[in-house]
């Protein structure tokens, strides 16, 4: 019997061999094992010809797939990222596959129920339902032949369908799914603007690439027009009946792009997020690897989608931290943009106003190829930038007096304003105005954030809520005030002073459930709301033609951090959401309030923009030695007690030191408690990324065998972007 090598979705860095009586199971494919009293799905690796388990070796209990569901592609990127990220394979091959085939569904398309007439002949409509007008009306629907459900549900209700079902006028059958061959034939491609010269250029540049890898970094201020640069390339791909990958940061900006994508190509774009069901998405990567959607459009774990014919891969904000997965199988999904685009020989590109300095650095290098668009598109201006200064001033809801009259100038004038804090919740810490005790999550040392139109207070960073209290659990005393603003407490205020005005707060607690953002988002470019109030989700390239406003409440927080990235991220959160505002025939303008209103990096950004600031940050970075001119590594512990973290991590260093890289640390994390837990780190930096990709291989079976590991939760991240 062959010993096929199956890889499970263990936290270990090993295959496990198992026997079966078929011999033409193939690499990729997915197969049923018992491992301990579990029942598991693994994916086959390989074959050996010998085990030194042979006698205690079971037997594969059921194959699931006859042709693999990773490609041999997919399977090399896997691997690589294996030994890249020294992360077990198992847990990053099944990474790569939807959760339902996870769970070991079947990767086959379902039959689609549909609801037919039981008599396809009748003509008139039955006696039984004559005054049930939607049931006439859905009568007379499906005298034009039977309706896929789905499709039903979106214009008639479950109860309309049960009553032709349940009065045995129609019934569901399940009807097997039809490939769409003729996929291609539908290509109707919309009207679409005149580029200008530097959008001609990019278009031109990109499309001469087509058949071959090239990577570009798009940089082009907010509202250059960068979306219809991809589009204009995206249908020279079409025509050559190829697909496009479109990674996008946020689920809030797929709905946007998803409309604008499908009204120019009058196309399906397939849909990747995890606001989706397992099932939902199942779907989507059936139709993309049958090659039955020629654009998917998704967020992070998208980059695993396959495609039977691809021609294009773009990656839209590409500097957006979302794209590193912070726990788990830590991957930055732009990187392996990258290598998808080697593998499959196909242009990449990157766009964003704001790259990272990764990115830019290798577009000055000429690694890529360096694409910029620094004007404005159609006779949009850029958005006017200036800094308040509100040292001493009194504030209102954390506004000045003086801000609050020009947006009251804004709003007379019937534009809409944006105002950015972010901190969701009513304000980010309840204290005792009597002992000045701080309500604080014991779990991880951090003030409690008040709720108060839950009334409750929740820490932000474990979950833990409880009752918000009417006294203070230190001295009794009922005097119990807010410290801080969070949009909870904006939205309030502002609808006081301008009640005339309607506001909308836009948060991760008001925008819950499937369709509720896309939702306000319509009615924000209707013109329902007049005032914006919202978090980082307002900044993600959201296009609002009538916001001539933004004001950022207060950014000095990220002035002073201990990450050297944050000043980069600062400078990217304020251009973003600078390009908010005057993206059409209206001027637009930005205001900062700060207390630091001569600090470098403010004045940098307001007078020279982020391309100046960028520059001259990879010059600072250079000098100190700093990522992208270095190479890091994290290791991250976490334990109930810090000594037992400490200790681990000291052990590493040690294991670690004299091998050719700098070992630094250990030292507490940023956040150094977080749910009961303590959290160490240790980095490790080298001026080689195959140097120290090399070390810690060699020494990561070693640190698995320490006695301590037992006792603490441990993991690498390579390439690290926060250190919280």
């Amino acid at each position: 019997m062959p010993i096929y090598q199956v890889a499970l979705a263990l936290p270990k860095r090993q295959l496990f061999d198992y026997l079966s009586d078929q011999t033409d199971i193939q690499v990729g494919c997915r197969v049923r094992v018992s491992f301990g009293p579990r029942s598991m799905v693994g994916i086959v690796t390989g074959t050996v010809a010998s085990s030194p388990h042979f006698a205690k070796l079971k037997a594969i209990s059921q194959l699931l797939d006859q042709h693999p569901v990773l490609d041999e592609s997919l399977l090399s990127l896997c691997h690589w990222m294996a030994q890249y990220y020294h992360h077990p394979i198992g847990e990053v091959l099944h990474a790569a596959l939807p959760v339902a085939l996870r769970k070991g569904e079947s990767d086959q398309p379902k039959p689609i129920d549909y609801l037919r007439l039981l008599d396809e002949s009748q003509l008139e409509v039955p006696e039984a339902i004559k005054r049930a007008k939607k049931q006439v009306h859905l009568f007379h629907a499906l005298q034009e032949g039977p309706q896929s459900l789905t499709g039903l549900k979106q214009h008639f209700s479950d109860s309309v369908i049960k009553g032709l079902v349940d009065r045995e006028i129609a019934k569901i059958e399940p009807i097997a799914a039809e490939i769409q061959t003729n996929l291609w034939l539908k290509l109707e491609v919309g009207d679409k603007p005149t580029p200008n010269v530097e959008q001609a250029l990019a278009i031109t540049a990109i499309t001469q690439t087509l058949g071959r890898y090239a990577c570009f970094l798009l940089e082009g201020i907010t509202g250059s027009g960068k979306t219809e640069v991809y589009l204009q390339s995206i249908e020279e791909v079409l025509l050559n009946k190829q697909q496009v990958l479109i990674l996008v940061p946020e689920i809030g900006l797929t709905p946007q792009t998803v409309k604008r994508f499908e009204k120019r190509f009058g196309l399906e774009v397939g849909v990747l997020h995890s606001g989706l069901s397992d099932n939902e998405r199942l779907v989507v990567w059936q139709k993309s690897r049958r090659g039955e959607v020629a654009i998917v459009i998704g967020t992070r774990s998208a980059i695993f989608t396959p495609m039977l014919n691809p021609g294009m891969i773009i990656v839209d904000e590409e500097h957006d931290s979302s794209y590193k997965q912070q726990d788990g199988l830590r991957y930055n999904a732009r990187d392996l943009a990258v290598l998808r685009a080697k593998a499959h020989n196909v242009p990449l590109v990157l766009g964003s106003a704001t790259p990272c300095l990764e990115t830019l650095n290798n577009a000055l290098t000429n690694k890529y190829q360096h694409l910029q668009l620094i004007r404005r598109a159609g006779n949009a201006l850029q958005a006017k930038q200036n800094v308040l200064d509100i040292t001493n001033q009194p504030l209102v809801a954390g506004l000045a007096q003086g801000m609050l009259q020009r947006m009251e100038q804004h709003l007379n004038a019937g534009s809409q304003i944006m105002l950015f804090v972010n901190r969701r919740g009513y304000a980010p810490a309840l204290l005792c105005h009597h002992c000045g005790h701080i309500e604080e999550c014991k779990r991880c040392n951090k003030p409690y954030t008040v709720h108060k139109a839950l009334h409750k207070i929740q820490c932000h960073h474990c979950g833990s809520a409880r009752s918000l209290p009417s006294s203070c659990q230190s001295c009794g005393h009922h005097e119990l005030v807010t410290h801080g603003v969070g949009t909870e407490q904006l939205e309030q205020s502002l609808k006081k002073r301008f009640a005339q005005f309607s506001s909308v707060r836009i948060d991760s607690d008001s925008v819950r459930g499937k369709t509720k953002l896309n939702d306000l988002l319509e009615e924000i470019n209707r013109g329902t709301h007049h005032i914006l109030i919202g978090t980082q989700i307002l900044s993600k390239g959201h296009h609002f033609p009538n916001v001539t406003l933004v004001v950022i409440l207060d950014a000095d927080g990220a002035l002073f951090s201990a990450d050297y990235r944050a000043p980069e991220h600062l400078a990217q959160l304020i251009t973003q959401l600078s390009g908010r505002a005057g993206r059409a025939e209206k001027p637009g303008e930005m205001w900062l309030q700060t207390h630091q209103p001569g600090h470098p990096l403010l004045q940098d950004l307001i007078h020279n923009g982020y391309g100046h600031f960028a520059r001259h940050a990879l010059l600072e970075r250079k000098h100190a030695g700093l990522p992208p001119f270095c190479f890091h590594t994290l290791f991250r512990a976490e334990a109930s007690h810090i000594e037992l973290a400490f200790e681990f991590l000291s052990q590493v260093g040690l294991m670690l030191t004299c091998l050719g890289v700098k070992v630094i640390g250990p030292i507490p994390a940023i956040m150094e408690k977080r749910q009961g837990r303590y959290r160490m780190q240790l980095l490790l930096q080298a001026n080689s990324r195959s140097l120290l990709n090399k070390v810690i291989a060699s020494q990561v079976n070693q640190i698995e065998s320490l006695p301590i590991t037992r006792k603490v939760r441990w993991s690498i991240d390579v390439d690290p972007q926060d250190f919280m």
